[in-house]
């Protein structure tokens, strides 16, 4: 449903009483915007304290994961897991910037640990950790190239090593080049002026699913 001009000048209008009433009804019914607010208005954390905070607990759940690995299925809902504590850091922060910091703590502790279990394994049984790794350096690519050129170089030395990572895997290299990812982007830290485009048409034709 549209918010009209009339509906907003209607709300405006309540009694401060009713306002509250209906400000508090809401936010029990979506936690994440409770957060937020809460974030904004209460915490006296900064948005770098916080992201320290969930880099502490990143960096925690992979060390978990990696000590118990069990299988390649069971460490991508791992990373799943700790992706979605990231996407919730961001909606509560805004912290774009830490978006793309804590997804390269993300895949960089994961690969450190556990790049001797998936050469381990069969090509068809890591085949979507693989993918599931390769479109996530994708989404980082983009993040990075969507920001001030100014913050950009501050992932160069991330970017090179998520790189030199990958690049020593040679399912993880097998399943980049099948997707159209150049680990030079990463090794070099040169991202294309087009990742955004590239990504995109990759994903049209088939690739990253």
């Amino acid at each position: 449903m549209k918010i009209d001009h009339e509906f907003k000048e209607a709300l405006r209008n309540l009694p401060q009483k009713e306002k509250d009433k209906l400000i508090l009804r809401l936010l029990r019914k979506d936690p994440m915007l409770m957060k937020r607010l809460y974030f904004e208005l209460v915490s006296t954390d900064t948005v770098e304290e916080a992201r320290s905070e969930v880099e502490a607990m990143v960096i925690k759940k992979v060390a978990y994961e990696t000590d118990s690995f069990y299988s390649p299925g069971y460490l991508m809902m791992g990373m799943r897991d700790i992706s979605g504590m990231i996407t919730d850091h961001v909606k509560q922060t805004k912290d774009k910037y830490g978006e793309i910091r804590l997804n390269l703590v993300m895949l960089t502790e994961s690969l450190n640990g556990n790049l001797v279990h998936i050469e381990g394994f069969s090509p068809s049984r890591v085949s979507k950790l693989c993918i599931y790794i390769v479109a996530r350096t994708y989404k980082i690519l983009c993040l990075i190239k969507s920001l001030h050129d100014d913050y950009q170089l501050d992932f160069n030395e991330q970017l090179m090593a998520l790189g030199s990572l990958i690049s020593s895997s040679d399912k993880l290299m097998r399943t980049s080049i099948h997707h159209g990812l150049d680990v030079n982007w990463l090794l070099m830290a040169e991202i294309p002026e087009d990742i955004i485009e590239i990504h995109k048409q990759i994903r049209a034709n088939g690739y990253l699913r």
